[in-house]
């Protein structure tokens, strides 16, 4: 499936990346959906990433459960981890509504991360639920509030991200925005073990 992303939606998707890191970089350890602030009526290339935080286990499944309004068009595979997509709908008026990984084996310390390229229909806030399982059957539902341990991930979708001018201040998150796109980049080859992959 070919996608044409014009200019404008990929500066905006430079600088939402760009926000993104810099919301994560005093976040703790929880699941999260990244860019934190995008643009609404954009298609753009979100990703759940998910901590594997239990000493001695690894994390084998993850059910995420999408907000009405937030449209996933496509998904980027994943080594080793099998996909079963909950839809309404058909063809391209196909709505997700939950998506199912299974077969993970990512350990302590590290993420399962997945990537797609969604659009929200409108501006406001968006609330995932994610159910995340362990290799002992224990399981942690990230689906609280933000003060809780366990707090379901958000991101907030405007109708614009800022005004006319280039600012030193944008170009500074235009070039974060290159490098967490990059370092996303590299990470997807690594899990995949180099084999280049496009998006279903």
């Amino acid at each position: 499936m070919n996608i044409s992303i014009r200019r404008p939606a990929w500066l905006a998707l430079l600088v939402a990346s760009a926000c993104a890191l810099v919301f994560a970089a005093g976040a703790s350890a929880h699941a999260r959906v990244s860019p934190a602030v995008s643009l609404s009526k954009q298609l753009q290339l979100y990703s759940l990433a998910v901590p594997t935080e239990k000493e001695g286990l690894k994390t084998t499944k993850i059910v995420f459960t999408v907000p009405a309004g937030f449209g996933i068009d496509s998904f980027v595979p994943v080594s080793g981890w099998k996909q079963q997509v909950q839809s309404t709908g058909s063809g391209d008026s196909a709505v997700v509504q939950k998506v199912t990984w299974t077969g993970g084996n990512v350990p302590t310390g590290e993420d399962s991360l997945f990537q797609f390229l969604a659009q929200p229909s409108k501006a406001g806030t968006y609330t995932f639920q994610v159910q995340q399982t362990y290799s002992d059957g224990s399981i942690v539902d990230w689906s609280g509030p933000e003060s809780s341990a366990a707090p379901a991930p958000t991101i907030e979708a405007k109708s614009s991200l800022g005004g006319g001018g280039t600012s030193t201040l944008t170009i500074i998150a235009l070039v974060l925005g290159v490098v967490g796109i990059l370092l996303g980049g590299i990470a997807l080859f690594s899990r995949s073990g180099g084999s280049g992959r496009a998006i279903a």
